[in-house]
């Protein structure tokens, strides 16, 4: 089994390389420089392996949530290649690869990205023999009104979303959680180790019907609106920063 992977649905970039059982990864923290990262990446992680890229069996890609112009892109990058190759897509919910950087011993994990505009993105799971298991449907909200759809479980916590709004989800949840990592970060490799799974039971997609999975209906909200919802979330630090503009994901 020959698969790239490309994940860039938050600050980190990272693109991975599954032949035949052996993983290669190049991640790194890089925000805006995406684009100029991941198809030189995906070029040395190739040589490395020591294949070409006609040989590949299938791309994965991270398909969201995250920043929009990060879910845009892997999307638009993978479809590009596979349809260069005549190769499947494998489209992985980026919470999904998430939920994967939590400890081996966790069994039941809320994954959350930082959603920006006072909202986080959340997906609950569990660990399974196959993998992992989703709880219930993706959401993006106010940290206020994610819920547990397990409550008599102990949870693990992973993702940016927890140092969102000064930590506002992993205080309201804190008598649930046996751990929280805020500063976990989707990683390419977590993907292959979903994607490949997938691959082995033929669910690789043409590309062309790839989806994103954005979360919010309007991505491209005004000026107006994306202050409007600061306003309604409060100033994270207590203080007031008028005209001070954030970017919307």
């Amino acid at each position: 089994m020959r698969l790239l992977a490309i994940e860039t649905a938050t600050e980190a970039c990272s693109v991975a390389v599954q032949v035949d059982g052996q993983v290669l990864e190049r991640f790194e923290i890089a925000p805006r420089r995406h684009a100029e990262l991941v198809l030189p990446w995906a070029g040395e992680l190739l040589a490395e392996a020591g294949i070409s890229r006609s040989r590949l069996d299938a791309i994965a890609v991270g398909r969201g949530p995250g920043a929009f112009t990060g879910v845009r892109l892997a999307i638009a990058l993978a479809q590009g290649m596979a349809l260069a190759l005549d190769v499947p897509l494998l489209p992985v919910s980026t919470l999904a690869v998430l939920a994967l950087r939590a400890p081996p011993s966790a069994t039941h994990i809320l994954a959350s990205i930082d959603a920006r505009m006072g909202e986080v993105y959340a997906g609950a799971f569990v660990r399974t023999g196959a993998g992992l298991a989703p709880l219930s449907a993706e959401t993006v909200s106010a940290p206020q009104a994610v819920e547990l759809p397990d409550m008599a479980a102990r949870w693990h916590g992973v993702g940016t979303g927890f140092a969102a709004a000064e930590r506002a989800l992993a205080t309201r949840l804190q008598g649930r959680l046996e751990g929280v990592d805020a500063q976990a970060l989707p990683h390419a490799a977590d993907l292959l180790a979903l994607a490949a799974p997938a691959f082995a039971r033929g669910e690789g997609v043409a590309p062309e019907l790839a989806e994103p999975a954005y979360l919010r209906n309007n991505v491209a909200l005004t000026l107006e609106q994306q202050q409007a919802a600061r306003d309604k979330a409060g100033p994270r630090d207590g203080s007031s920063t008028p005209g001070k503009r954030g970017q919307a994901r």
